[in-house]
């Protein structure tokens, strides 16, 4: 467990780099399979973005014709998102608390990347269990993580090669990794999980993973792949409650 781990995109610099980012590079591939996985998982249209950020995952569910609503713990992060999307909805949820949020309400639960910075199992399955709480019947968890492979190779978004001690990190140890498409060049700290530990916390959860995905790049693709048309970079999973 990462006692001093900290949550370093609750910054002002960090928050004015992210507002300007979309789907470059790499992370064009976190969001490219998304809209064909959620039409095939979700029937309805009540959506939740947890970890929402500078909402670029709230504006993205919105395209897809859903009405989201953006929740995250970092007011920076959603003062830009209100700034871009001044109609849309964001709330603050202080330490990740959602108890504001109304139980068995929604179809969508969709978190990107919210995960790799939640240092603890028990944590984890803390917040999963309240994600459970407030999916309708049916309803559809959607949670895109960094593989572990993402901070051990180079991409066209992120390079890992000043981190060489990312090589021993086991699950649950803090990684660091520089993004290249912001201003802010400062390293990322994020907190190392494989797959074997999330399927250990949406167990623990309740939850059951219905579908995994580890989206791979394609040559004919307008990026300069590095690393990600052979290693995928992320792993989508899509949970269903097994209550």
């Amino acid at each position: 467990m990462n006692a001093e781990f900290s949550n370093i995109y609750d910054d002002k610099t960090r928050a004015d780099a992210y507002s300007s980012l979309e789907f470059p590079g790499t992370y064009y591939l976190a969001y490219r399979d998304l809209p064909a996985i959620i039409q095939e998982q979700v029937k309805d249209t009540k959506a939740l973005d947890f970890g929402c950020g500078a909402g670029r995952s709230t504006r993205f569910l919105r395209s897809l014709g859903f009405a989201p609503v953006g929740v995250d713990i970092s007011a920076p992060m959603l003062a830009r998102a209100r700034e871009r999307d001044p109609e849309g909805d964001y709330r603050l949820v202080p330490d990740g608390d959602l108890g504001g949020l109304a139980l068995d309400t929604y179809d969508l639960i969709l978190s990107v990347f919210t995960f790799d910075n939640i240092p603890s199992m028990e944590r984890k399955v803390t917040l999963f269990k309240s994600l459970r709480r407030l999916l309708k019947a049916g309803g559809r968890i959607v949670s895109l993580v960094s593989s572990p492979d993402i901070y051990v190779n180079e991409w066209a978004s992120f390079s890992t090669k000043d981190y060489p001690e990312n090589r021993t990190a086991r699950s649950g140890d803090t990684v660091r990794i520089v993004m290249l498409d912001v201003e802010d060049q400062r390293p990322v700290e994020d907190i190392i999980w494989t797959d074997e530990a999330y399927r250990e916390v949406y167990k623990s959860s309740g939850l059951t993973p219905l579908m995994t995905y580890r989206p791979l790049a394609t040559p004919s693709e307008p990026y300069p792949w590095v690393s990600e048309t052979t290693i995928a970079p992320w792993v989508i999973y899509v949970l269903g409650d097994g209550q």
